[in-house]
């Protein structure tokens, strides 16, 4: 039997569980209020955060199974993470256009992004 990855175990956990929450129309009204006029913009902060969660926990993940080049990876699966989300919630009711699903596409990959973003600096650093 191979050894547990903790890792491993976070990145599926933790996706798993804010997939639940992304498509959870109860975590969408209290997320959303409708009183506060720039709730779209606040939801999308909130979407690069737990984005950038995932792709953390996905970056450790790949290490501690031998990858040894996460940066593009991390971005490309959390494109494809938040693209698998934007189907879910269309199958769950959303009535998004496909502008606000691109968006929330680029959200995914800028959350790759910013959990990987020291590693650019140190390859940037080493490169002449």
């Amino acid at each position: 039997m191979k050894y547990v990855r903790p890792w491993t175990i976070a990145a599926t956990v933790i996706a798993a569980v804010l997939l639940v929450a992304a498509v959870s129309h109860s975590v969408y009204e209290i997320t959303s209020p409708v009183w506060f006029e720039w709730h779209v913009v606040l939801r999308k902060i909130y979407s690069v955060g737990a984005f950038t969660l995932v792709a953390y926990a996905l970056r450790r993940a790949l290490v501690e199974n031998g990858r040894t080049s996460v940066v593009l990876p991390c971005i490309l699966w959390l494109a494809a993470y938040s693209a698998a989300i934007e189907v879910l919630q269309f199958a769950y009711g959303s009535e998004e256009g496909l502008g606000w699903n691109t968006i929330d596409t680029l959200c995914g990959a800028l959350g790759g992004a910013l959990a990987t973003i020291d590693l650019w600096s140190r390859r940037s650093a080493t490169t002449p």
